[in-house]
């Protein structure tokens, strides 16, 4: 029985992080908080439990995963799947605007639905399954795809209704006997950074 283990990380803060707004596939990057999270967290996972850094395509999942992949020596592989939904036109909204846009019931052009958020979640577990059969593969992604996976894997168990994937959170599934199961669920940071 060959089982192919994924680790979950959600990217690094950016400053929409930080305001709250919208990000989508705007491609921001890390702030300065982001860049010291990233580092902190890469010094509290194990190299020895990781064959392989995935990252979304966007520069702030990228820049996460650069600093895991230093620190396991292994080279950063991007996976389009991994990019976060996109907003279309709501993105940069602060999230009360966005609620305010959204409860209107207004369409939102370029606003990627929750079916097909589904659907590429779902392709990126099948593509993790079969590419990187066995391996130990740590993905740095965002937190709606996050959300969407863990629900799909879950069967809607998770995350907790109350719980915000905080940058630099990580979850853990593995893949077994034909079949994604949770193996570890943390929607906290591994970066703590005490002010």
């Amino acid at each position: 029985m060959t089982e192919t283990i994924l680790g979950l990380v959600r990217h690094g803060q950016t400053d929409w992080n930080a305001q709250l707004r919208l990000q989508g596939v705007s491609d921001i990057p890390l702030n300065a908080t982001g860049v010291l999270q990233a580092q902190l967290a890469a010094n509290q996972v194990n190299p020895a439990d990781w064959d392989v850094v995935l990252a979304s395509p966007l520069s702030r999942a990228k820049e996460t995963a650069k600093a895991f992949a230093v620190k396991f020596r292994l080279e950063v592989e991007i996976v389009p799947e991994l990019i976060e939904r996109s907003f279309g036109e709501a993105e940069g909204l602060s999230h009360s605007e966005w609620r305010r846009v959204f409860e209107s019931h207004e369409p939102i052009p370029g606003l990627e639905s929750m079916e097909d958020l589904e659907a590429r979640s779902i392709r990126l577990l099948e593509t993790i399954a079969t590419t990187y059969q066995g391996k130990r593969v740590l993905a740095i992604s965002h937190g709606s795809l996050i959300r969407k996976v863990l629900r799909i894997v879950s069967n809607l168990e998770l995350p907790l209704p109350q719980d915000r994937m905080e940058n630099l959170s990580l979850s853990t599934l593995i893949h077994s006997d034909g079949q994604w199961s949770v193996s570890a669920y943390s929607s906290k940071s591994l970066a703590e950074i005490v002010e």
